[in-house]
């Protein structure tokens, strides 16, 4: 009864937050709620958002497939040994503030995110210059995912005008087809059509972003009429609100993997055996049918829209409760007087940080607690923030960690798996993790052009992955939202980049 009181004064809350977001709605507005929060100005922190606003862009963009393909800029060259990018950049493209797209702002942008911790810092170059509509990336070594990396949102291109005499961003000047008209983070913006955009011009005037964390208030949100695009919905609202024909459910299947990240320097889980029989001990179908109510059971980490990537040939990931139990005790766990397992007088006990941000997740991690508690293993549940992740990982305190993982935050996913999996690890993949020509073969997906090393590569990395199981994947994912039946030309990003605001179109 308590929780249930507490459930509905938070979702009470989110809701008062929200009248002022429901009182902003104007004719040809689209209101869109989803639970990513807004951080700041700084693109290191809120890239995402102002990509899939479609307020700022990249050089680079990705087509249906993953493939890149010009954005800001219209074309590129490579020199023979790999090391000399050019990029050449569009011209008559002008930023909200009616500067010329250029060289400068180019470099100015690329070398602040080159500064900060992401994904250009971990790309091999010496030096960004340009002149004029030309710009220049020079390696140290060959780096065939560069262009990848260039479509990452962190990577989206500012005019000069954004920053101030110290280097510091002040206001978020961008090229997309929308401009801001209000900025509040944490929770909210608004945008207005851009009348100047080089490209194609959107159809609907304006629109407006709230960050609501609760999945609750969002579906409500989504039932009331007062948001036009709701995004991450639990799956007891998405069938709800199905029943609503006033709104459209669209869902597709996205390259992202719901999973365990283990802390292989904790004692408790340093021995594969043990990770093998917490792997063994997850019923993964009765879960995503319980919890995700569709057939997302995971059977490695990659799914298979990731094309290439899905190694077929792996033996999948299965519930084999009785298998976990002997690997259990051939490693010397034996059942104490409560039923949790004790070796050499300490207790199985773990605990296991996740957030509500994706209301899934703690769902899914109480349904884990009870299976592991089915082996012995006691799981206790730490619903926190997500930044706790990151940081326990850094402190080394981290043992056991549920979110999901997206692994097309670039075109190709090997710049993904070098913020993952390098050699020291990474905030949302392995913890003291070090296998064998695992690091050689992210060299080569790298450096490589040749496709039999790269196809190599990639099974060894798989295959690793798969019997080492730094971290444990769960469920594959769907993407779905609520959204106003009124509006027509939907359609969901595979690759997460953008809300797909230039097609949209109210019914006429």
């Amino acid at each position: 009864m308590k929780s249930m009181k507490k459930l509905l004064i938070a979702t009470a809350l989110g809701l008062a937050s929200c009248a002022s977001f429901a009182a902003q709605h104007q004719e040809n507005t689209v209101r869109i709620a989803a639970p990513f929060e807004i951080k700041g100005a700084d693109p290191a922190l809120s890239s995402d958002i102002l990509l899939r606003m479609d307020v700022v862009e990249t050089l680079v963009e990705v087509n249906q497939r993953g493939e890149p393909i010009p954005a800001l800029a219209k074309s590129w060259q490579v020199s023979e040994d790999g090391l000399r990018w050019q990029l050449q950049l569009r011209d008559n493209v002008h930023f909200h503030d009616g500067s010329p797209l250029d060289a400068a702002a180019v470099v100015k942008s690329l070398n602040t995110a080159r500064s900060k911790a992401g994904l250009l810092d971990k790309t091999p170059i010496t030096e960004i210059s340009g002149e004029g509509q030309v710009v220049t990336i020079t390696l140290r070594e060959p780096f065939t995912p560069l262009l990848s990396v260039l479509a990452e949102s962190r990577s989206q291109i500012l005019a000069l005008s954004s920053w101030d005499a110290q280097g510091n961003i002040t206001r978020i000047i961008g090229s997309g087809p929308f401009m801001l008209t209000a900025f509040q983070p944490p929770q909210s913006l608004a945008v207005k059509r851009f009348e100047g955009y080089w490209g194609e011009k959107p159809y609907i005037a304006a629109a407006s972003y709230l960050s609501s964390g609760r999945a609750e208030t969002r579906a409500l949100l989504a039932e009331s009429g007062d948001a036009d695009y709701v995004f991450n919905l639990d799956a007891a609202s998405r069938q709800r609100l199905a029943r609503k024909p006033a709104l459209q459910l669209p869902a597709i299947p996205v390259p992202r993997t719901l999973m365990l990240k283990l802390n292989l320097g904790d004692p408790l889980l340093a021995e594969q055996p043990v990770r093998e029989a917490i792997s063994m001990a997850i019923d993964r179908n009765a879960l995503a049918m319980a919890v995700l109510r569709y057939p997302g059971a995971a059977s490695q980490l990659f799914p298979p829209n990731m094309g290439e990537w899905h190694n077929a040939a792996l033996p999948p990931l299965s519930y084999q409760p009785d298998s976990a139990v002997t690997l259990l005790q051939k490693a010397g766990w034996q059942p104490g007087s409560d039923g949790v397992l004790t070796r050499n007088g300490q207790r199985f006990s773990l605990t296991l940080l996740t957030f509500p941000d994706r209301p899934e997740l703690p769902l899914m991690a109480m349904v884990i607690q009870q299976q592991l508690r089915k082996i012995g293993i006691e799981v206790k549940i730490n619903s926190t923030n997500a930044s706790e992740i990151p940081a326990q990982h850094h402190s080394g305190k981290l043992q056991l960690a549920l979110f999901s993982r997206n692994f097309a935050l670039t075109p190709d996913p090997t710049g993904t798996l070098l913020q993952d999996y390098a050699e020291k690890g990474g905030d949302w993949g392995a913890m003291n993790w070090h296998p064998t020509g695992f690091s050689g073969a992210l060299h080569t997906l790298t450096q490589s052009t040749d496709a039999s090393a790269r196809a190599k590569a990639r099974t060894l990395i798989t295959s690793a992955l798969q019997q080492d199981l730094p971290v444990i994947p769960i469920a594959w994912y769907q993407q779905s939202a609520a959204i106003n039946s009124q509006l027509q030309n939907v359609a969901l990003d595979p690759f997460e980049r953008h809300f797909g605001l230039r097609q949209l179109r109210w019914e006429p």
